[in-house]
């Protein structure tokens, strides 16, 4: 389960601070996926980024009792001057992943050749995507963070990357945020909008899609 309590996102600006989210709350339950739809510049990114771990809230705190992936194919916690196989085995270090075993993964997944030996800071940021995404895949979370994008690459690697996340689905839930509803009906059943930095959670996505056509129109 992961519980959001009271969560707040701010940040300064010249004219005063800006709130992205304000005072979230939400519980997320195991067996369940969800989607979190909102229009572009809503503070999605933001909420996942948070509950995966990734960036901290201003005020708030989350309650969790499951293994929770960073969001999927996100690259901003790489260290650039570190090679690609540098920055996996600290990822394998800080979730207790055989090391031998997510190397043999991410080597073939991520199909980077030799350049998994040289500094992050010289990829493109395609390949930085396919490294986070083949590190994401190479370690079982119990969830799945999906900020709109569920694959990277060209057509080839996509279908790769969806055959690989629907095995993955298999044992594990996944929260997923979009603009679109027809995203969310796909790979959800539960789903909670997020707009003007306030979020309300739905059981339905039905009603979720209702809701969030309501107050965009």
């Amino acid at each position: 389960m992961i519980e959001l309590r009271n969560i707040e996102k701010s940040y300064p600006t010249k004219s005063g601070r800006r709130v992205i989210l304000d005072d979230i709350n939400g519980t997320f339950e195991r067996g369940h996926s969800y989607g979190i739809l909102g229009l572009n510049g809503a503070g999605k990114s933001t909420l996942l980024r948070i509950i995966s771990g990734a960036e901290q809230p201003t005020l708030g705190d989350i309650r969790k009792d499951v293994s929770i992936s960073w969001p999927l194919g996100f690259t901003g916690s790489f260290n650039g001057s570190l090679s690609g196989i540098e920055n996996l085995r600290f990822v394998c270090r800080i979730y207790d992943a055989d090391i031998d075993e997510v190397t043999d993964f991410v080597t073939e997944f991520a199909e980077l050749g030799a350049a998994i030996d040289e500094p992050v800071r010289t990829y493109s940021t395609g390949m930085r995507s396919r490294l986070a995404f083949g590190l994401s895949m190479a370690i079982n979370f119990q969830v799945y963070v999906i900020d709109e994008s569920l694959a990277v690459g060209d057509y080839t690697f996509q279908d790769k990357c969806h055959r690989e996340f629907e095995a993955r689905r298999e044992q594990a839930d996944i929260l997923l945020t979009s603009h679109a509803i027809e995203t969310i009906k796909v790979y959800c059943d539960r789903a909670g909008v997020l707009h003007k930095g306030r979020f309300t959670m739905f059981d339905s996505v039905d009603e979720a899609a209702e809701f969030y056509e309501r107050v965009n129109s």
